[in-house]
């Protein structure tokens, strides 16, 4: 059975297909109105969330199909210890498709090896966030036309942000894409990632810890929060947490065309000043995400023969 786990389950040429698709249901909504009609979704988001379960069940909703909604693990058998391995093999009997976020690395893997229906990866811990890098790759080819070529900025938190890391997994298949990493030391681009996907694929790519000294290089900027959820110290999360603060100050620094893109949910780190700048397109980035799972879904269920 066909899961999406990590950004790399998916070829380019899938990426490609799954673009056009959003860009068609975009173009013509009422052709898809009804084509799930019947099916069900299951979002089990054992973390908390807001934009990514809302738009899965958005998508499906829009589709024509149903779903079943798990938000927060107290709320389901999972506070009673029953393993993820469970969960979903019950939910299975329900469900036509799962999506699922974990507070666990690995746990999304777990749950595709043991459900009997697909399952799509919401987030898995630091690991990784294909469909916040869909939504993300479908912004950058309607804003600028394409992916070969660009110098992309990563800002903020790079050690345990699984955005930036499926968007590095993402990109890196593009000729002429060039990396800057910018982040405090503590925060910084996983060796693992740098050696594995960076190094090993010989793609360009600087570290710094000045945002504003690369701004005017930047075709994207990717702004991320530091994750409180994520430290184990309190005093580290309060020490890093307002590292870079974007304001129309730092934009008016960079090119006339770039693109903030952020992957929401903000903090401080955006000041909302920067909202009205035709340079914003960060909550483009929440639409793009719901018709990036729209055609995600379709893809898996015409895959199990469901649709």
């Amino acid at each position: 059975m066909r899961s999406v786990i990590d950004i790399l389950d998916l070829t380019a040429g899938e990426i490609d297909a799954l673009m056009q698709t959003a860009c068609d249901i975009i173009a013509h909504p009422r052709d898809y109105e009804q084509v799930c009609a019947g099916k069900k979704l299951a979002t089990l988001f054992f973390e908390p969330s807001t934009r990514t379960r809302l738009s899965f069940e958005a998508a499906m909703y829009e589709l024509g199909g149903h779903v079943l909604s798990v938000a927060g693990g107290s709320n389901s058998s999972a506070a009673k210890g029953e393993s993820v391995a469970d969960t979903v093999r019950t939910v299975s009997c329900y469900a036509d498709i799962i999506a699922m976020r974990h507070h666990k690395e690995g746990a999304a893997l777990v749950a595709a090896q043991h459900a009997l229906i697909p399952v799509i990866n919401g987030g898995d811990g630091g690991h990784c966030h294909p469909t916040q890098t869909l939504a993300d790759l479908l912004t950058i080819q309607r804003e600028k036309g394409g992916f070969s070529g660009l110098t992309v900025g990563l800002c903020g938190d790079l050690k345990f942000g699984r955005t930036v890391h499926s968007l590095i997994n993402a990109l890196s298949r593009y000729e002429g894409i060039r990396f800057i990493l910018i982040s405090p030391e503590e925060l910084k681009l996983p060796s693992y990632v740098k050696k594995d996907v960076l190094v090993n694929k010989g793609i360009p790519y600087e570290q710094t810890t000045d945002l504003t000294a690369v701004m005017p290089s930047l075709d994207i900027l990717y702004m991320t929060r530091v994750q409180r959820e994520r430290f184990f110290n309190e005093e580290d999360y309060l020490r890093l947490k307002d590292s870079y603060i974007l304001t129309p100050k730092k934009m008016r620094g960079a090119k006339q065309d770039m693109c903030v893109l952020h992957p929401l949910p903000r903090v401080n780190e955006i000041s909302v000043a920067v909202d009205d700048d035709p340079r914003a397109c960060y909550f483009k980035q929440v639409a793009n995400g719901k018709y990036m799972r729209m055609a995600l879904i379709l893809m898996l269920l015409k895959e199990a023969g469901t649709i």
